[in-house]
């Protein structure tokens, strides 16, 4: 298994294929469904070399994924990940409601994107 996932940080190798389940929960613990016409998004940058809060090599995105509200699974293709340089990045997950409120459930998570060999 090339991916290994602790609390909000993610390791996995170039080019491999991500396949894992969000859960959302409310401040109390309690299951939290998203309902018809929100919509959930991952992004993933490339960490700046010195990472501080909020400082990242890229301007946008290089990976942005939908994560269905359906399934709360998020899945990353080998294509996704394949011409990424390897090491550090940020990831957040932000769920947009139907009426546009937007909440970044998972905000400035870690991402480690390993070598491949092949």
């Amino acid at each position: 298994m090339s991916v290994v996932i602790h609390d909000t940080a993610i390791r996995m190798t170039r080019g491999d294929s991500l396949s894992v389940g969000i859960e959302l929960k409310y401040e109390d613990g309690t299951s939290y469904t998203p309902v018809e016409g929100y919509s959930i998004r991952f992004a993933l940058k490339h960490a700046a070399m010195t990472y501080n809060k909020g400082e990242f090599r890229d301007v946008e995105p290089v990976v942005t994924k939908a994560i269905p509200t359906d399934t709360l699974i998020l899945e990353l293709d080998p294509e996704d990940t394949r011409g990424l340089q390897f090491g550090n990045y940020v990831y957040d997950i932000e769920l947009t409601y139907a009426s546009g409120f937007v909440d970044t459930f998972i905000s400035e998570g870690v991402f480690i994107l390993a070598p491949d060999v092949d």
